[in-house]
C-alpha cells in the first residue's frame, strides 16, 4: 500500500502554529496506528523564513504540490494574501485538476480563492479576515461561522486552533474515527470540537470615545436581569422610541434588541466561566428568565450548549 502524500505549502512569513499543526498530525510517524502512515512533504520556493524567523529548507519545491494526494496550504502572511505567488497558485490548481484533495488553513484560503477553486463554493477563513476575503473574492460563498467547511475535494478551515480540527477531520475521513480519536488523545486535544467561530469572536465594540449612546448602554448593562424593551431604553436615553431605534442602528450597526441579546449572551458566558451558578440561575441573572430560553439563544449564538461551554471554558483565565 502506497503512502498518502501530504504536500504542505510553506510561504515566506507563514505563522508558525498553523504550519506546525499539519506537521504534528501528518508528519509524526504513527505507523503503530495505520501502516503506512502519511508522508508529509514541505513544499516551498527555496528556503523561507516563518513569521518568527524559523528557517524552512526543504528538498521539495512548490511544483511538488501537483504530485501530492492532498495539498494543505498553511496560513499565509498579509503580503501573500494580497498577491499570492503565481507558482503557488498554479501548483495548487494543477493538484486539484489531477484529482488531488486541497485544504486551506486560516488565511491559506486566499491562495485557493486566487486559484479559482472556491468560486461558487462555501468557504471559511479566520473571522477577522472574513469581510476582507468576501470583498476580494465575491464569487466565493463566505461563511465565517464554521470551524471548517468540507466541500468534498476542497476543505477550508477557520483561524489558528481550527487547523487542529481540520487536520483531524482529514484523518477521520481517511482512517476512521477510532484512529482520529487516538491521534487527538496523543495530542491532548478534543477529537471533535462542538460549535463554531462565534464562540471566539469579539462582540461589537461600543466603547468608542464620544459614543452618544454610552450612558444608556452602561445603564442597560446594569439592568440586563430586568425586562428591557426599546421603549424602556428610549426613556433612559430621553428620546422617542423611533429616534432611539434609528440612532442606535446608525451608531451600533445592529438593532437595540440584537445588542441586548449579544450583551446577555456575553454575561451568560462570563457567569458560566467564573461562577458555579446553575444554568437556571445564569439564565435568570442574564435576563433570559429560564434555562430553556437561555439554552435556545445560547446555542443559536455560539453553536454549543451552556453546559458544553462551561466544560470547555470553565478554567480559562479571564482577560
Amino acid at each position: 500500500m502506497n503512502r498518502h502524500v501530504i504536500g504542505l505549502a510553506v510561504t515566506a512569513g507563514a505563522p508558525v502554529f498553523e504550519l506546525a499543526v499539519p506537521c504534528e498530525v501528518f508528519g509524526v510517524d504513527r505507523s503503530d496506528l495505520v501502516d503506512p502512515w502519511y508522508e508529509l512533504r514541505l513544499c516551498a520556493a527555496g528556503p523561507v523564513n516563518t513569521a518568527t524567523g524559523l528557517r524552512v529548507d526543504s528538498p521539495y519545491g512548490l511544483d511538488a504540490l501537483a504530485e501530492a494526494d492532498t495539498v494543505v496550504v498553511a496560513a499565509v502572511a498579509r503580503p501573500v494574501q494580497l498577491d499570492p505567488p503565481a507558482e503557488l497558485v498554479d501548483a495548487v490548481r494543477a493538484a486539484h485538476l489531477r484529482g488531488g484533495r486541497v485544504m486551506s488553513i486560516c488565511s491559506g484560503a486566499y491562495v485557493l480563492a486566487a486559484a479559482g477553486l472556491l468560486d461558487g463554493r462555501r468557504a471559511t477563513t479566520h473571522w477577522l479576515n472574513s469581510d476582507d476575503f468576501a470583498h476580494r473574492f465575491p464569487a466565493v460563498k463566505v461563511d465565517p461561522a464554521p470551524l471548517y467547511i468540507d466541500e468534498g475535494d476542497i476543505i477550508t478551515s477557520a483561524g489558528t486552533g481550527s487547523a487542529i480540527d481540520a487536520c483531524l477531520h482529514l484523518v477521520r475521513l481517511d482512517h476512521g474515527a477510532a484512529v482520529a480519536n487516538e491521534v487527538a488523545r496523543r495530542m491532548v486535544v478534543p477529537p471533535h470540537r462542538e460549535g463554531n467561530q462565534a464562540q471566539y469572536t469579539r462582540p461589537i465594540s461600543d466603547t468608542a470615545e464620544n459614543n452618544p449612546l454610552a450612558p444608556v448602554l452602561d445603564w442597560a448593562r446594569d439592568h440586563l436581569h430586568e425586562p428591557l424593551t426599546v421603549s424602556r431604553l428610549a426613556r433612559a436615553a430621553h428620546v422617542s422610541d423611533r429616534t432611539f431605534a434609528r440612532r442606535f442602528r446608525e451608531v451600533m450597526g445592529v438593532t437595540p434588541l440584537q445588542w441586548l441579546l449579544q450583551q446577555r449572551i456575553r454575561l451568560a458566558q462570563e457567569l458560566l466561566e467564573t461562577t458555579d451558578a446553575s444554568v437556571e440561575d445564569v439564565g435568570r441573572r442574564a435576563g433570559f428568565g429560564t434555562a430553556t430560553t437561555l439554552r435556545y439563544h445560547f446555542v443559536r449564538a455560539t453553536g454549543v450548549s451552556p453546559q458544553r461551554y462551561r466544560h470547555v471554558f470553565r478554567h480559562r483565565t479571564a482577560t
